[in-house]
């Protein structure tokens, strides 16, 4: 089984109301599965860079009649650059980008800052490519390497999560 979004956003445990940032959110699966979980009161940020795929979001969004999803366009490997101001989020989802991240330390700061106190994240990414989908071995990030890069910066390990067979995930808290 590939990895499944809504299982994945459940290990959250995200509650009505809450705010959460979706890093590198492309097609937006994660973002969907966290605007359920927090309801019309919560709001969900998919933030990305790739223009074209944040418009898909938003058609396909106003279509669900999902009203708690904002897109927006933004590099997030440079502080400031989610355009979210400091502390916005009770929680904020990392799926599938960090092999893909080229300033990582820059990413993972941006990251910290949008966090309130507390806040969790979740931290899912490949650990084998399948059929050519995912990254090259060369640039696979182990669970354990993705771990020490965000406790290095702030973060602590609460748990790891089932993610699927070419995925790990874990849920990360801002000290």
């Amino acid at each position: 089984m590939f990895s499944d979004p809504s299982h994945n956003i459940d290990q959250l445990d995200l509650q009505s109301g809450m705010s959460v940032a979706d890093f590198g959110t492309g097609s937006g699966f994660y973002a969907f599965s966290a605007a359920k979980a927090v309801g019309d009161k919560g709001k969900v940020y998919a933030i990305d860079v790739q223009k074209e795929l944040l418009e898909k979001l938003k058609r396909e969004a106003t279509a669900r009649k999902i009203h708690n999803l904002q897109v927006i366009w933004g590099n997030l490997e440079k502080l400031g650059g989610s355009k979210l101001r400091d502390e916005a989020v009770d929680a904020a989802v990392v799926a599938n980008v960090l092999f893909q991240i080229e300033h990582k330390q820059e990413f993972i700061a941006e990251v910290r800052r949008v966090l309130k106190p507390k806040g969790r994240l979740l931290l899912v990414d490949w650990k084998s490519s399948f059929g050519g989908l995912g990254p090259t071995a060369l640039h696979i990030i182990s669970e354990p390497v993705g771990r020490r890069l965000f406790e290095s910066s702030g973060f602590s390990f609460e748990r790891s999560v089932n993610a699927g067979v070419h995925h790990w995930g874990a849920v990360m808290r801002k000290m």
